[in-house]
């Protein structure tokens, strides 16, 4: 593998926290024992105050940044944010990003051994809301030492997540960067995860979840879950310039195969994305999505559920996201602005659809980049490293 790029954090290593506290999760039940596991970029300040947490999205994990070997060829999901000079500078901050639980990348979760019964948890893991992810993510905080956070940070479903701290713990985090999220699902959104549930569930080999014990896999369902989310994470415009009408032979075949380039793109998604993720968590993450609704205890009025936020919000969408528009971005922030809150928006003009937020953008990278900017400037950080800056 060639030299590691100058701005990038280099080589990680995934940690793991294990927690003996039992975790009361909304659902009404409780986990006895659990692990989270996390990275870190950068050094925490004497003060502790730089830290900056990182909330992923429904597949996403804890590898936001870096190389896990000189082999790795693609670098964590969020690289381009998080780095010496980047947006999230690594020489100014100290970055926090887990894998949630129920996931299926280290943190306790179905694919998990259940210490009563010795088996994977399978269907038996209880199920997790934002709000459960945000308290396990609070004890992590404190065990790292950091009693407040300079910015929780997260899109799409980490955008929900980021929302969650603000009003659940406000007095422990200083900023909020909510991109390209809603402050719930619409109908049409809980339909997509309901048909992505359906796939996995109705795969023969998904055995009500208990697939494990018969080392086999839904791969097929899962395939299928993956291809339709993947639709709705890319513009029109976007799957439009990628692939056209474009045939992978200069035939039609007049048969169900595979013929166009997209279906291919699809398929090839939906092939990877089966052996590299959990089923069992890919339902429990997509119901998590669902039950997001912090102004269903406000009869619906989210001005009133925001009233414990105390920290600035920063609200990005992207002009083709249509899996969350920017009238859902718009949404939260006239109710942040109902609510007396400090906010500022950005909406990117972008043919990436959803999957923008995950991109260099040059004009999200500079909104993105003054925010974190203001707040070392708050803290008394030393300013960016320009020639790193400037190599962005």
């Amino acid at each position: 593998m060639p030299e590691l790029p100058r701005d990038s954090v280099g080589l990680v290593t995934p940690q793991t926290a294990h927690f003996d506290d039992p975790l009361s999760l909304v659902c009404g039940k409780t986990l006895p024992t659990y692990d989270l596991v996390y990275e870190t970029y950068g050094t925490l300040n004497d003060e502790r105050s730089n830290a900056i947490l990182i909330c992923h999205a429904l597949s996403g994990h804890h590898h936001a940044a870096g190389y896990h070997a000189d082999d790795e060829r693609k670098p964590g999901w969020w690289d381009a944010h998080i780095g010496p000079g980047k947006s999230i500078d690594t020489e100014r901050f100290f970055v926090v990003s887990l894998n949630n639980l129920g996931g299926c990348h280290g943190s306790t979760g179905p694919s998990s051994l259940n210490p009563e019964t010795g088996r994977p948890w399978g269907p038996d893991f209880p199920m997790v809301t934002v709000c459960d992810w945000v308290q396990s993510q609070v004890r992590l905080a404190e065990r790292l030492g950091i009693q407040r956070f300079a910015a929780v940070i997260g899109g799409s479903l980490g955008g929900m997540q980021v929302l969650q701290w603000s009003l659940a713990f406000p007095e422990r985090i200083a900023n909020a960067a909510v991109i390209a999220a809603t402050p719930k699902l619409s109908a049409q959104n809980i339909a997509f995860n309901e048909v992505a549930r359906q796939a996995i569930r109705s795969d023969a080999d998904f055995h009500d979840g208990h697939y494990a014990d018969l080392e086999t896999l839904p791969r097929r369902g899962l395939k299928l879950a993956r291809m339709v989310g993947h639709i709705t994470y890319l513009s029109e415009d976007a799957m439009g310039s990628k692939f056209g009408r474009d045939l992978r032979t200069d035939d039609l075949n007049y048969d169900f195969g595979v013929e166009f380039q997209v279906e291919s793109y699809l398929r090839y998604q939906g092939d990877a994305f089966s052996t590299s993720f959990d089923a069992n968590t890919y339902l429990l993450m997509t119901k998590a999505l669902d039950y997001f609704d912090p102004a269903a205890d406000h009869d619906g009025d989210l001005a009133k559920a925001l009233a414990p936020a105390e920290c600035p919000f920063l609200v990005v969408s992207f002009t083709t996201d249509w899996r969350f528009p920017p009238t859902r971005s718009k949404e939260l922030v006239n109710a942040l602005v109902r609510a007396g809150k400090s906010v500022s928006y950005a909406n990117i003009d972008s043919p990436h659809g959803h999957d923008a937020f995950l991109m260099p953008e040059p004009r999200y990278q500079a909104v993105f980049a003054g925010f974190i900017d203001r707040i070392a400037n708050d803290l008394g950080l030393e300013p960016r490293n320009e020639e790193a800056a400037r190599a962005l």
